[in-house]
């Protein structure tokens, strides 16, 4: 692993660095309580707490919550792979698609193992300079581990043009 993916992910792990992104560019996750639970450079997995903040009326966590968390588990796999990119890497949601299983009614945690792939599709984006897409997969599995929900989340990468 290079040396700005280590930056990366050591950011990520900082307890107060990260409230602080999430607070200025995420606030909608930093108060509905979405946080890192682990990261290297092939997976990562985020958290979606049960509390009233994440709730909705039928007393399950709510499905944007649930959203949230995945895209988060995906995004944060792309933005460690295009962090201090040269050049800098633009990366985008173009697509979004959720499968509901069991009902959320516990905290629930969000897994994406697809960190090489993206790798492999942002290193496609530079080195053809044309926009590449992927879609990532995440798993959400309740305490006991069972299945609550699947999201596929589709990025677009895109190179920056340089002096642009």
């Amino acid at each position: 692993m290079n040396a700005d993916k280590n930056k990366f992910i050591q950011l990520i792990r900082h307890p107060v660095k990260f409230r602080i992104f999430l607070f200025s560019k995420l606030p909608s996750a930093f108060f509905s309580g979405v946080r890192v639970k682990a990261i290297d450079e092939t997976k990562a997995a985020v958290t979606v707490p049960y509390t009233w903040f994440s709730k909705n009326p039928f007393k399950s966590t709510y499905f944007a919550c649930l959203a949230m968390a995945a895209e988060m588990s995906t995004g944060l796999l792309a933005m460690m792979h295009t962090y201090k990119s040269l050049p800098p890497v633009s990366m985008l949601v173009i697509g979004l698609e959720a499968n509901y299983f069991k009902k959320a009614v516990s905290p629930v945690i969000f897994t994406c193992e697809d960190g090489i792939a993206i790798n492999n599709t942002i290193l496609d984006a530079i080195s053809s300079g044309a926009s590449r897409s992927f879609e990532a997969k995440s798993v959400g599995r309740n305490k006991e581990g069972e299945l609550v929900a699947e999201f596929f989340i589709t990025w677009s990468f895109k190179a920056k043009k340089q002096g642009a």
